[in-house]
């Protein structure tokens, strides 16, 4: 699960999540090696002649592109979110690449989760909710990580509604 639970101290815990990737940076790395290397096959049939010149930029293009795609879809999913939940507070961070953090501070007592079935960006979408405010936590998560991530805030968090900030 790209998510986890830690217990920090007696009386707060943390809940982290970030964004499930398929493709650690090694393979990628192997990825790119092997798309070079069965590109270099062809290659050797006009090795040392002057069309060798003319082939060899778009295999380097190709691998190359590869690469920079591979490089921002790791940047694009460098997001984190981190709940942090103490006797009295629920704090939520919401960090990525680009932008800001976005943070969401409010009485633990007066959070709720809420999960929409239907009509949010993504099925089972998971938002906290209080006072007028709901915020979203785990939508790049996969839809059945969604749903234990529900049965998990539902768990550490009471039912009730109220001021948050």
């Amino acid at each position: 699960m790209p998510y986890h639970w830690s217990q920090i101290s007696e009386r707060e815990q943390e809940l982290r999540l970030w964004p499930h990737n398929a493709l650690p940076p090694r393979g990628a790395m192997g990825v790119v090696l092997l798309v070079f290397a069965f590109g270099l096959i062809p290659l050797m049939a006009v090795l040392g002649s002057a069309l060798l010149w003319g082939l060899l930029p778009f295999l380097l293009i190709t691998v190359a592109g590869l690469w920079l795609a591979f490089e921002a879809n790791y940047r694009a999913r460098s997001v984190l979110e981190v709940l942090t939940l103490t006797d009295d507070q629920a704090h939520l961070v919401h960090q990525t690449p680009r932008n800001a953090a976005k943070e969401w501070t409010c009485n633990r007592y007066w959070a709720r989760p809420e999960m929409h079935r239907h009509g949010g960006p993504v099925p089972h979408y998971v938002t906290l909710v209080g006072d007028g405010r709901e915020v979203e936590i785990g939508a790049f998560l996969s839809e059945d990580e969604r749903i234990a991530l529900y049965d998990d805030l539902v768990k550490k968090l009471p039912n009730g509604g109220g001021a948050c900030r």
